[in-house]
């Protein structure tokens, strides 16, 4: 490639010295047409890695997308479980249960990531409540049931730590080629654009172990 760009002044050397109005004009159109071959040289790989780099964004996508699948379908368990013992903490079941009906509504693409991850956030926080309270009833501790539920929901937990860790990494990969240039410009021309991570609150920054809370 870097042969191929020295070699445009050459060619544009002897146009100059070219005699007839026909030559001149064949060399002018073979510099022009070399100059267009280097840029896509230049060009087309910064396009396929860009590509590739917004699909690994979306293939990690949907991988937290299927471990948060798995932690909707829980909730519903845990709280049928719980609502036999825990009848004060009716106003907390029924956010958990409005934020996760939000939440699984919700389709992740690069429109409504940002949404979704705030919605999990408030879902992993109201759930980390959830675990505290149980330490006031001890009958619900106790509950085989319960117990084999919460293990099951700190695994899911461990599983979405562990998709928004490659989460995180494709899309900092991917924001890298987005914001630099001269990708950007790539990037704003075939209508790339930057992902948001998957960040956690404070309240929720520690993953959620169930099992702590059911000794």
């Amino acid at each position: 490639m870097m042969s191929l760009l020295f070699s445009i002044p050459l060619v544009a050397a002897d146009a100059t010295r070219t005699t007839g109005n026909g030559g001149f004009h064949m060399n002018a159109g073979l510099i022009i047409l070399l100059v267009i071959i280097a840029l896509l040289c230049i060009l087309y790989p910064m396009y396929v890695r860009l590509i590739q780099l917004r699909n690994k964004t979306k293939e990690a996508m949907s991988g937290i997308d299927v471990q948060l699948k798995k932690r909707y379908d829980l909730i519903p368990n845990i709280l049928t479980i719980a609502q036999k013992y825990m009848e004060h903490e009716r106003g907390l079941f029924d956010e958990i249960t409005r934020l996760r009906s939000a939440a699984a509504g919700i389709k992740s693409d690069a429109d409504t990531i940002g949404q979704k991850i705030n919605l999990d956030n408030q879902i992993a926080a109201k759930m980390g409540q959830l675990m505290v309270n149980v330490e006031n009833y001890p009958q619900l501790k106790a509950d085989g049931t319960m117990m084999q539920a919460m293990q099951t929901y700190s695994e899911v937990e461990e599983h979405i730590a562990a998709a928004r860790r490659f989460y995180n990494s494709a899309v900092n990969e991917l924001n890298n080629a987005v914001e630099i240039f001269p990708s950007s410009l790539i990037a704003a021309m075939i209508g790339i654009k930057s992902y948001p991570f998957f960040e956690t609150d404070e309240q929720s920054r520690q993953s959620v172990n169930a099992t702590d809370y059911l000794k």
